[in-house]
């Protein structure tokens, strides 16, 4: 049951940055979910989050006692990807609802078993792709929904930041790497977009000789039906972009920023046509806040999230089959996959963004 207040009560499982800095506050603007919990290796930060916030502090090892304390109805889980199974499975069997950070796991194995645990216990799952709740991402969805640039046929993206090589995305190999961390978003942006799954992929990665333990800039091409190709590149050491175009029949999209979120950031397009470009505009808004808020509804009112356990499989698929061209330098065919479901205007949220805690260190990763 949720709280006496009707709201759902979060326990927030890993606390590195993406947690303190962007969940933990953006929940505070939703209208029905709290946080009640807090799962951490770090006992400091138990026990400072717990008095900052209210919480219930447990450490890896009490678990599974939080799961069965009676205080949580869902948790939202941002460890590092490796460990999302071990922290989703036994929620979603305890009838948890889960809210899980993407990429949905390290392997399709992984991320399968995670989605059936989902439909066997009848717990909610959904990814935390947070751009599917923003109103800027919904827009250009609905523009090329509507044939605002004829037929779409083909998308690029160039993605990239400078990563400390301490960081331990940089240290542990390619499921930490630029292309689950940083991919994940232009495969789902175009698998939305074109609204079809790729036929085959292919890439080209390369070290810049600075030492990380993964390749740190990646160039992947999608192929899809009906002659439709992506491209994209990602970088961990080449200055901050994230931008993507789709160049459609009679025009085209840009956005830049096209992924991001923060203070000051909103996914603003330009659509131009007949040699016209229209500039539109969209709110800031609090990513998480909204994300959250339309995952609580969802539990509330009975719903299926959009962002399922089907959506983040298959992504999953397109990032395992990255890794096998990467390893063998042969184009990957994937079998023919269709989406159930995708983005709807519905989902559109927009609450306020919160301002990051001043005690947040923004050199602290993910757990």
């Amino acid at each position: 049951m949720p709280s006496l207040e009707g709201k759902i009560r979060y326990g927030v499982v890993g606390a590195g940055w993406i947690s303190q800095g962007a969940f933990m506050p953006g929940i505070g603007q939703t209208t029905n979910s709290i946080m009640t919990a807090v799962v951490t290796g770090d006992p400091e930060k138990a026990r400072g989050l717990g008095t900052r916030y209210g919480l219930d502090g447990y450490s890896y090892d009490e678990y599974d006692r939080m799961l069965k304390s009676g205080t949580v109805d869902a948790v939202y889980i941002a460890t590092p990807n490796f460990r999302h199974r071990e922290f989703a499975e036994p929620a979603l069997k305890a009838g948890i609802h889960v809210l899980l950070e993407k990429p949905m796991a390290s392997s399709v194995e992984d991320a399968e078993a995670i989605a059936a645990a989902a439909r066997a216990s009848g717990a909610k799952l959904m990814v935390a792709y947070r751009l599917h709740c923003e109103p800027g991402t919904l827009a250009v969805v609905e523009a090329v929904r509507k044939g605002e640039i004829g037929t779409p046929r083909f998308f690029t993206s160039t993605f990239s930041q400078v990563v400390r090589a301490s960081n331990h995305r940089a240290t542990s190999g390619y499921w930490a790497g630029p292309v689950p961390d940083m991919g994940t978003y232009p495969i789902n942006a175009v698998r939305n977009l074109f609204e079809a799954e790729p036929i085959e992929a292919m890439a080209f990665a390369s070290k810049t000789g600075r030492e990380l333990g993964c390749d740190d800039t990646v160039s992947v091409i999608l192929r899809f039906t009906e002659g439709r190709q992506a491209s994209f590149t990602l970088s961990y050491s080449a200055d901050n972009i994230d931008r993507f175009h789709i160049v459609g029949s009679e025009g085209l999209i840009e956005a830049s920023p096209a992924f991001g979120f923060g203070e000051g950031t909103s996914i603003d397009f330009r659509l131009t046509r007949d040699g016209k470009t229209e500039e539109r505009k969209a709110p800031v808004v609090d990513h998480f806040g909204g994300e959250t808020e339309y995952f609580s509804d969802c539990i509330l009112g009975g719903r299926e999230p959009e962002p399922d356990g089907e959506e983040g499989v298959l992504d999953m698929v397109v990032l395992e089959a990255i890794e096998r061209a990467i390893e063998t330098g042969a184009p990957q065919r994937l079998d023919p996959r269709s989406r159930s479901r995708r983005i709807a205007p519905e989902q559109r949220r927009e609450l306020p963004l919160a301002k990051v805690p001043d005690f947040v260190n923004t050199e602290v990763p993910m757990e």
